[in-house]
């Protein structure tokens, strides 16, 4: 007997209004009325960049910096995620992975 695997639903989310309004969207159309049974898994994604990708390698000091920007970097994922989880609990998705993965947003892997 074949059993129908859920297909997956990617939102992308960075610390804009518009990524916001893309997850809100998101599961207004794609996940209201459906709590017990959703039609996709959701997996909402944060590319964190790498902290030499903000401030790029040039001039002295570069290498002091980058730990302090990277742990800003980690405070603004962390945030995302929370913000994401309570975004998906507001509306009885409770089964949405939130991931983040160090990458530029820019490029595909």
């Amino acid at each position: 007997m074949a059993t129908a695997e859920t297909q997956t639903m990617v939102v992308g989310i960075d610390d804009s209004e518009h990524s916001t309004y893309a997850l809100q969207w998101t599961l207004d159309h794609f996940f209201a009325n459906s709590t017990v049974n959703p039609p996709f898994k959701l997996v909402i994604v944060h590319a964190r960049p790498s902290p030499s990708a903000v401030i790029g390698l040039a001039g002295p000091g570069a290498v002091e910096v980058l730990p302090h920007v990277d742990s800003d970097l980690k405070k603004i994922a962390a945030r995302l995620v929370e913000e994401a989880k309570e975004i998906c609990s507001s509306k009885s998705v409770h089964d949405a992975v939130v991931e983040v993965v160090e990458e530029s947003p820019k490029y595909p892997l």
